[in-house]
């Protein structure tokens, strides 16, 4: 099972879904701050460290769950905890038109 929408075209964040960010968004790092950016259609967001962290590795190949796993790993933490706070993430950024799967 992979993607299943509750409303037309809402999509629904799953531990079985490969997020990707759309071609229109970048990832970069603002040498000159000191910060990662995501760039945005006239829009330029600040993601805090786990969410950059999380954003990288949304290379549409990974499930959220390998994301969790991953993290869970890096940081000796429950991949259950991680797994729900990837979801959240992810869904409100998919909600935001942010990440699509």
């Amino acid at each position: 099972m992979t993607n299943k929408t509750e409303t037309p075209g809402r999509l629904i964040v799953s531990r079985e879904s490969k997020p990707q960010m759309p071609p229109y968004l970048k990832l970069r790092h603002d040498a000159g701050r000191g910060r990662w950016v995501l760039l945005a259609p006239e829009r330029i967001l600040t993601p805090d460290q786990i969410a950059v962290e999380v954003l990288q590795l949304c290379d549409g190949k990974r499930t959220v769950e390998d994301i969790a796993a991953k993290l869970a790993e890096e940081y000796s933490a429950p991949i259950d905890v991680i797994a729900k706070d990837v979801v959240e993430l992810l869904q409100d950024l998919a909600d935001k038109g942010y990440i699509k799967a």
